[in-house]
């Protein structure tokens, strides 16, 4: 389960682009190539869990430009998004901007609609207040976003 912000791009200045990765619209490619590393090496499948997820359409093609260009990149590296986590948002949550307290809900629907599941893991900067979630979990560091030593714990816990 994949989220994107605090994952694939980062709440630093980034020296190469000299312009901040955080804003929805410029993902780091370094981090798009290490994560295709992961699902090269494990066989995993991309499920996105992120707020990402309302920029495709039912059948996971893009429905904004920023979700045109995530696509691109994943093709680069062989990543297709296999499906999303379903809706649990409240109008109260939108709001609040507090997505973090479904997320886990989310996830765990998903799995439950999905019974070949044999092994998953989440990738997200975010505290999803599930211990079950929290098991599971790669913590990302949103100031920097995917590292390496996180691609080596998923791997880890894939395999």
């Amino acid at each position: 389960f994949l989220d994107i912000d605090g994952v694939l791009n980062s709440n630093f200045w980034n020296d190469t682009h000299k312009r901040e990765i955080s804003d929805g619209t410029l993902i780091d490619e370094d981090k798009v190539m290490m994560l295709g590393q992961l699902i090269r090496n494990t066989n995993a499948t991309v499920i996105l869990h992120s707020g990402w997820r309302f920029w495709f359409d039912r059948d996971v093609k893009p429905l904004r430009r920023e979700a045109e260009r995530l696509i691109e990149m994943f093709e680069k590296e062989d990543i297709k998004i296999d499906g999303v986590t379903p809706d649990h948002t409240t109008e109260e949550i939108r709001k609040s901007k507090k997505f973090s307290l479904v997320k886990a809900s989310e996830i765990l629907a998903w799995i439950s609609q999905h019974d070949n599941i044999e092994n998953w893991i989440v990738i997200d900067d975010l505290d999803l207040h599930n211990e079950e979630v929290r098991k599971h979990q790669i913590f990302t560091d949103a100031r920097i976003g995917l590292t390496v030593e996180n691609i080596c714990e998923a791997e880890r816990s894939l395999m």
